[in-house]
């Protein structure tokens, strides 16, 4: 989950869960001020940045972005996406208030409309950031966050031990200890946008 499971009640604590459930909190909610910081970098000219969020799953990222957006000076455009209808409608909100990039927030209903949202990223030529590297796969621009595909692999050793009779309620709530930037150069090119040397350097995957 993306979540914190403690600040929404799920668990006690991650070293000691208590109750009937644990897993893998991957707090991509929590690396939202990160993202944001990536965006100024990339984009250095945008002064005001589009945020897709589904208000019907609050997230802690909204509090640290405002938080960040404030240090950072920059403004921050809202955006409620909680239907394929209303991407495509926040899309002409974001290009009507001339939004000069646009990160994605990381309710995973974003993961499964990434192909429309690159899309429409595409044919607007806004910058768009992730969370997921599958999106930037596809064509986004860039994405921070853990890398997902270890994440489920813990998943699968917590299942088996649990299998095996581990108590859900002994088993430590993991978090991301691997994290990764990766950028598609063949997008910020289209773009128009000049990488940075400093970004190019600490990526952890750059798509030609």
């Amino acid at each position: 989950m993306g979540s914190d499971s403690i600040e929404i009640g799920l668990t006690a604590s991650f070293n000691r869960p208590t109750g009937n459930l644990t897993g893998v909190a991957v707090l991509s909610g929590e690396m939202a001020a990160k993202r944001l910081s990536l965006v100024r970098e990339l984009v250095p000219a945008a002064k005001s940045i589009a945020v897709f969020v589904k208000t019907t799953n609050p997230l802690a990222e909204m509090r640290d972005l405002e938080a960040a957006a404030r240090l950072l000076g920059l403004r921050m455009l809202i955006l409620d996406a909680e239907t394929e209808n209303d991407i495509a409608a926040a899309f002409g909100t974001l290009v009507a208030q001339q939004a000069g990039a646009l990160l994605i927030g990381s309710d995973t209903f974003f993961h499964a409309t990434r192909e429309q949202i690159i899309s429409l990223a595409d044919r607007y030529a806004v910058p768009a950031l992730f969370y997921d590297s599958a999106a930037v796969a596809d064509g986004g621009l860039s994405s921070y966050g853990p890398n997902l595909p270890n994440e489920f692999r813990q998943v699968g050793l917590y299942v088996t031990r649990i299998l095996e009779g581990a108590k859900p309620a002994n088993l430590p709530v993991l978090q991301p200890t691997k994290f990764e930037l990766v950028i598609n150069l063949e997008t910020a090119k289209a773009l128009g946008l000049t990488i940075p040397e400093t970004l190019l350097a600490t990526a952890d995957v750059l798509i030609q």
